[in-house]
């Protein structure tokens, strides 16, 4: 082998055995199998446009049903309109499958070629520019449609569908639905309805100021009864005119409740009180209906006996996000005692500050957890794939095996997990714990020698070790996790200065003394986590140079979302350098979201610009760089398996 080496470095003639090992290394000669399985991992429209005029074999395999089944364009940013035209041209007979949610920037007539796609069985168009008589030619094509998702935005006339579109809408089972309007939009033609999930995301005003009317029009009030439907879902932005709208869909709902509904769930920022349908509803469902999930308002919840009469059937989602639920209460009406529950694949107890304590009255923020409530739930859903434990203080106590991240460690199916950062600090005593390091990221006094550009200005968080502590119940937990794709660690007095689907709170309270112990050698333990793809960091006051940010950004490969808020003192900005060679690792970044104060953004802005760091985020397609970045916890608050 290495005098073949040699032969081939010495003159620029090959051999022919050369010849023939650099033929079988070509490209083309793997099997079709592989081919495909390499070209499934190419964007659509460069299959059809580029990959397939290289040769007559690629031309063949880009076209092969395996990888024209399903096309997905969602947020695809550097798909353009010629090439979407095109795909849809030369592939529509084939797919069955189409996503193109979010793909704001296709113009009325790109979409119209979707028609072209006559065997279509799901197709997602939310954010795309629809009007009422375009969504009728293009369903009037689609006969076989079986999902569809669009939005309702103002102007939408159900008067303008023809007969053809209403019939392809009478055999859809599943139905997303984006209002920007007051509207049923195309409810009323959904007969056949199974899975109804409504986004309401009307505004209270006009652009001209004018006060808009939660009543739906006369004509549209004829919504007939769904007794097919299996999950309904609905999800509300702030604003009174949305919780006007919602009411009217609900009491269709309240006058018959469909026997078959084994999904419930309602997403309302702040309270959203009760009226006679809803209460009507909700007690027609406690005598005939038998739950896979629910979610409801925490107005309908907190001081309710509601719970103690729904009855559940292997269910997969619970959500009681904000309520006022008491360990005792999750135990004995929610875990049944603590018997088995491994169909439970998603739990959202975020904001529920008192779920982990058995007295709900008496719990103070500083107060332990009661570690034998966390074990019971533990052990009754073995098999979580989503935990939001979120926006509470979940302090461990002493002892050995009850802290909480070493009894989460046992969920070893979990994807998803968001936790305060509090709840991941040890709990030895302040006295026992090792004196902290210097900051050697400080600013040196007198006539210190400077820093040089180019040079890395931060020390790694393991001087002399090859990683985290081992010692850490933060490094154990993520250990035992390999496999998780979310983590957000969001400090539980952290607020948003513009959270999404909630009211704006505007008086940020200070850290929890406990997330002081949490830094950058916590954060780096995160570089474990292979498969990560979404990374939300919020109010980690003890963030001193940001080394632990490198540290994902060299291992986490798979990342493709990453939220950062308040990382460090208040108003400083002092992990820059880091969080620039971070971003030079992560390829597969998509969505960069970084919120900080005002102060903050000089420090942020003129750094990216000035190092030339825009070219390393060219390529990331939303950056938001401001005060007011849209930053809310994303773990379980949409139920897993309703959508796509």
């Amino acid at each position: 082998m290495a005098s073949s080496g040699e032969d081939l470095s010495s003159d620029g003639d090959s051999t022919p055995a050369a010849t023939a090992m650099a033929g079988s290394a070509h490209l083309l000669g793997f099997s079709d199998e592989i081919l495909l399985h390499i070209l499934s991992h190419v964007p659509s429209t460069d299959l059809v446009v580029n990959v397939r005029h290289t040769c007559r074999k690629l031309a063949e395999l880009c076209l092969d049903k395996s990888l024209t089944h399903t096309v997905l364009l969602e947020k695809d940013y550097e798909a353009r309109e010629d090439q979407v035209k095109q795909l849809l041209k030369e592939t529509g007979r084939e797919i069955q499958q189409l996503n193109m949610a979010g793909c704001y920037w296709l113009s009325g007539s790109a979409i119209e070629h979707v028609a072209r796609c006559r065997s279509l069985v799901r197709v997602n168009l939310s954010g795309c520019h629809l009007t009422s008589l375009r969504l009728s030619k293009m369903l009037s094509a689609l006969q076989h449609l079986r999902s569809l998702a669009i939005d309702v935005s103002p102007g939408f006339d159900a008067g303008q569908l023809s007969s053809e579109c209403k019939a392809t809408l009478s055999r859809v089972r599943e139905l997303r639905q984006t209002l920007f309007t007051p509207s049923y939009g195309v409810v009323p033609c959904c007969t056949s309805l199974e899975k109804l999930l409504l986004y309401f995301e009307i505004l209270d005003r006009t652009r001209e100021g004018a006060i808009l009317s939660g009543q739906l029009f006369v004509g549209q009030s004829n919504v007939p009864h769904y007794q097919n439907l299996r999950v309904f879902y609905a999800r509300l932005a702030p604003g009174y005119i949305n919780q006007e709208v919602v009411r009217l869909y609900l009491a269709v709902l309240s006058d018959r409740t469909p026997e078959n509904l084994h999904a419930f769930l309602i997403s309302v920022p702040g309270s959203f009180a009760e009226s006679g349908a809803t209460r009507n509803l909700l007690d027609s469902m406690a005598r005939n209906v038998v739950l896979d999930a629910l979610q409801l308002p925490k107005s309908w919840l907190n001081g309710s006996a509601l719970l103690q009469h729904m009855k559940f059937s292997n269910p997969f989602y619970f959500s009681f996000s904000r309520c006022t639920l008491s360990g005792s209460q999750l135990i004995q009406h929610i875990l049944n005692g603590g018997k088995d529950l491994r169909s439970l694949a998603g739990l959202n107890l975020s904001g529920c500050a008192h779920c982990l304590s058995p007295d709900s009255l008496l719990r103070r923020a500083e107060d332990d957890i009661d570690s034998g409530i966390l074990e019971t739930l533990v052990a009754a859903c073995c098999n979580l794939r989503h935990l939001n434990l979120s926006a509470a203080h979940h302090h461990s106590s002493e002892g050995p095996g009850r802290h909480l991240c070493q009894l989460l460690a046992r969920l070893c199916h979990l994807r998803s997990l968001s936790l305060p950062v509090c709840s991941v600090a040890d709990s030895a005593p302040w006295a026992d714990r090792k004196p902290a390091q210097p900051a050697m990221h400080a600013v040196p006094c007198g006539f210190g020698k400077k820093v040089r550009i180019g040079v890395q200005a931060y020390p790694s968080p393991f001087s002399g070790q090859a990683g985290p502590q081992p010692s850490s119940v933060f490094w154990s937990l993520l250990k035992s996790l390999p496999f998780l794709e979310r983590l957000e660690l969001i400090g539980s007095n952290f607020s948003s200065a513009m959270p999404r689907n909630e009211p704006a709170i505007r008086n940020s309270l200070p850290p929890c003394s406990r997330a002081q112990s949490v830094g950058d050698t916590e954060v780096a333990a995160i570089g474990q986590l292979a498969f990560l793809r979404h990374l939300t960091l919020a109010q980690l006051p003890s963030i001193l140079t940001g080394s632990g940010l490198v540290s994902i950004g060299l291992q986490c490969q798979q990342l493709q979302s990453l939220s950062l808020a308040n990382l460090g003192m208040m108003g400083k900005v002092v992990y820059m350098s880091a969080l620039s060679d971070m971003l030079k690792h992560c390829k597969r970044l998509k969505d960069l979201s970084f919120q900080a104060e005002r102060p903050a953004l000089n420090v942020v802005i003129f750094p990216l610009l000035h190092e030339g760091l825009t070219d390393v985020i060219r390529d990331v397609p939303m950056v938001h760089l401001d005060e007011i970045t849209l930053f809310k916890s994303r773990v379980a608050e949409e139920p897993p398996n309703l959508w796509w």
